[in-house]
């Protein structure tokens, strides 16, 4: 879903009349994802998650811990749900068979990098991994995902919004109070600037780093230049204003449900618009795997990495959860 505006105003008629339910929905999430006992994978997991239903740029940072692990000589391997997919078997991903109908839009990505497998049950992901010759598990949204042992938790936090308007889903975008979720935690990810002071409200017990996100030469190459951009990802918004961030010009903005399916209907205005205004359709990589083939082309597509500040420090991290 898109989310709604209310969920980043302050004090919200909607927002108050659905806390109730919100309330609800957080409680349940934190007590499954708080059971005691929960079965051990074959070898060591790292969950990457959030408190937030999307946009806090979770995805990038498992890419980056991947890449850390790389480094440092171990055999990562991604798993996920793989949400928007079909897949509920464990699976491993491969890029040139499978769509993401199949597999979900963020294991695409993470399969064009290295090792990634889908699987609606998280443990059996990791079994697979373990048995086809990974060391370590990093889970892309895991933290709120019940019947599996984390042997490191590590939350991303949007610096500029981190809570939006700190009700629970459906009154916001939290997906559990939190507290509740940086219990679970061993450390914390700032993206970006700290702009409501997170840090001094953040536990002592959680390891505190600061990233961001950092665009790649071809969105820079789009500086003074029209666009028309689009976008399904968790917060549309903040890809626009990225564009405009880098210099941009954007003359249209097209913001599309978390995950939405393109087909040629909604694409086609989008590139007749741009060329009708002499501009450039623009997307995320995470859109783009969606597009229909014969229009993926026509877009040029902004990834981003995320950079961590000290990456000595993260990676001294990883070795302790390790082991």
């Amino acid at each position: 879903m898109q989310p709604p505006d209310f969920w980043y105003e302050d004090d919200s008629i909607l927002a108050r009349a659905l806390d109730p339910i919100g309330r609800m929905v957080g409680a349940i999430t934190t007590a499954r994802a708080a059971r005691a006992n929960q079965p051990r994978a074959p070898i060591p997991v790292i969950s990457i998650g959030g408190f937030t239903v999307g946009g806090a740029g979770k995805t990038p940072a498992a890419m980056a811990i991947v890449g850390l692990l790389r480094d440092a000589g171990r055999k990562p391997a991604v798993v996920l749900r793989g949400y928007g997919g079909s897949f509920s078997v464990a699976t491993r991903v491969d890029p040139a068979r499978h769509t993401s109908a199949d597999v979900g839009d963020e294991a695409l990505l993470h399969a064009a990098l290295g090792p990634t497998y889908v699987a609606a049950r998280r443990i059996a992901g990791c079994t697979l991994a373990a048995r086809e010759g990974a060391d370590v598990a990093v889970l892309d949204d895991g933290h709120q995902h019940p019947g599996l042992h984390k042997d490191l938790a590590i939350l991303i936090a949007d610096g500029a919004d981190p809570f939006g308007n700190e009700h629970v889903f459906p009154a916001g975008p939290l997906r559990e109070k939190p507290d509740d979720a940086a219990r679970r935690a061993q450390a914390l990810i700032f993206v970006g600037d700290d702009a409501t002071n997170l840090a001094s409200r953040t536990p002592a017990h959680l390891k505190l780093f600061r990233a961001r996100l950092e665009p790649s030469p071809e969105a820079l190459a789009l500086s003074g230049r029209k666009v028309v951009a689009f976008a399904g990802i968790g917060r549309p918004a903040k890809f626009f204003r990225m564009l405009e961030e880098i210099g941009a010009r954007v003359v249209a903005r097209h913001p599309f449900e978390d995950h939405h399916r393109f087909d040629l209907a909604d694409i086609q205005p989008i590139l007749d618009e741009a060329f009708a205004l002499d501009a450039v359709p623009v997307t995320t990589a995470k859109d783009a795997v969606r597009l229909p083939t014969d229009q993926r082309p026509q877009v040029d597509v902004i990834t981003t990495t995320l950079v961590l500040e000290d990456e000595g420090a993260v990676g001294a991290l990883l070795r302790s959860a390790l082991g």
